[in-house]
């Protein structure tokens, strides 16, 4: 009939044809990206480390979603070298006493075990060699993101490590617009943290100290008390 490919139905034997179930392709298993671990680092002298360092760190590790974030102690500091820092042995301690009681806090030495300045660009590649499968996040204040201008190869450092910048008191924070305006594309890798700003700073309690006034509330009480042992910043 007319070559339309029309089919004829097979001729019946009088027997019930059985309806066999047509197998459907099973679906292919959907593929989910899987987010590598995050691994916060926040530098500085920490002499004090204070509350602002802490929850500076802690509101990162929130927001980020941060595994663990380390304090990393300077060795050398090369915007600082106006002014003395306490012995590294009194900073690390300082340091570890701090965040004795948070599991999500650790300190790093990487910065004391090498020498020259601690340039941040520097610490960030031996971390990442030490650390090869976690991505790594640069903690760091909105006073520090103002000077990042003037640290060892910025756009390295964007390379190397996302950024999250917090608040500081005094300091406002860039727009985005600003931080594309300033590094393209890679200002996606940028996030600007939210929650309160504490106005809190180190020279501030070395000051206190030093007048003899108290730090209680503005370090962790094991900080303090190390401080008054050693008798740390009296004049």
């Amino acid at each position: 009939m007319g070559g339309r490919g029309v089919t004829t139905s097979p001729p019946t034997t009088g027997r019930r044809s059985r309806l066999v179930p047509v197998r459907q392709p099973e679906a292919s298993p959907r593929t989910e990206t899987v987010r590598r671990e995050r691994l916060g680092v926040l530098g500085g002298t920490f002499d004090p480390p204070h509350l602002g360092h802490l929850w500076l760190a802690t509101t990162a590790a929130d927001e980020m979603d941060l595994s663990k974030v380390l304090l990393v102690p300077a060795a050398n500091p090369p915007h600082k070298r106006r002014r003395a820092i306490s012995h590294a042995a009194d900073r690390v301690l300082m340091s570890r006493l701090a965040v004795a009681n948070d599991p999500r806090l650790d300190v790093s030495l990487v910065e004391l075990e090498r020498e020259g300045p601690s340039y941040t660009v520097d610490t960030l590649v031996e971390l990442g060699r030490r650390h090869p499968d976690v991505d790594l996040v640069l903690i760091m204040a909105a006073d520090s993101l103002a000077q990042v201008h003037s640290w060892r190869d910025p756009d390295r450092l964007l390379e190397l490590a996302i950024w999250a910048v917090g608040p500081r008191p005094g300091i406002t924070l860039p727009t985005r617009a600003e931080l594309a305006t300033r590094w393209g594309k890679a200002a996606s890798r940028i996030h600007l943290l939210g929650g309160p700003a504490l106005d809190i700073s180190a020279s501030l309690i070395r000051r206190r100290v030093a007048a003899d006034r108290a730090i209680r509330y503005l370090v962790p009480r094991a900080v303090e008390e190390l401080i008054i042992d050693r008798r740390l910043y009296r004049r």
